[in-house]
């Protein structure tokens, strides 16, 4: 029994589960269908080939993230560098948690070749609409701090992007901890120079996450 609540949920499970441990090429939709239990014809009334299976995982791994961004940057936050940090703090905080404890580590698919192809434009959107908010929220804080931090020329939210999502290799590395998320955040809490303010901006950060989170 794999979990999901639907013959369709259980398909994908299994496909994370096959594509990330031997690989999107060697693993055939006859594979995925025993893994779940189930006749190959029945898996082609869920997924008409094993592309649209990678198209619906790779969504899946920025579609939370990307929601909890979006809530974060068009709702109040407190005034202040702190206020601006603590927004992009608990969007770090929130993806890169995703990240790190989703049941699959389906971020490494990122690098296959496949993925760039045009038929996974739907996640290269909500990807690249992820970096912007990412961006967006790294140049508030910016335009607050009154001294340059040390992120150098490099945009704030490009960086902490970045980071959250060398996460992934982290996790592949069996490197990645109950801690790491929290510790990219705060990481680009410190870029931006305002190590002075980290417990203020982790529990405005914690707040954030508890009114918007799911």
């Amino acid at each position: 029994m794999r979990p999901g609540a639907t013959a369709r949920d259980e398909i994908l499970d299994a496909a994370a589960e096959l594509f990330t441990g031997q690989g999107f090429a060697n693993t055939s939709t006859r594979a995925i269908a025993d893994a779940v239990g189930m006749r190959q014809s029945s898996l082609y009334h869920h997924f008409g080939t094993k592309d649209d299976i990678l198209g619906e995982l790779l969504k899946g791994t920025v579609a939370g993230g990307l929601d909890f961004a979006r809530t974060v940057c068009a709702a109040p936050r407190p005034v202040g560098a702190a206020g601006a940090a603590a927004a992009l703090h608990s969007v770090a905080l929130y993806d890169g948690s995703l990240l790190c404890n989703a049941r699959w580590n389906l971020g490494i698919l990122y690098h296959l070749p496949e993925a760039r192809a045009e038929r996974f434009e739907p996640f290269m959107a909500d990807r690249r609409e992820l970096r912007k908010l990412y961006r967006d929220l790294g140049q508030r804080v910016v335009e607050l701090v009154p001294a340059p931090g040390g992120a150098g020329s490099a945009p704030l939210g490009e960086l902490t992007f970045r980071m959250v999502e060398s996460l992934i290799n982290l996790r592949a590395d069996g490197l990645a901890d109950d801690h790491s998320a929290s510790q990219t955040a705060d990481a680009a809490v410190v870029l931006a120079g305002l190590s002075a303010e980290l417990d203020e901006v982790r529990a405005l950060s914690r707040d954030l996450i508890a009114e918007h989170g799911r």
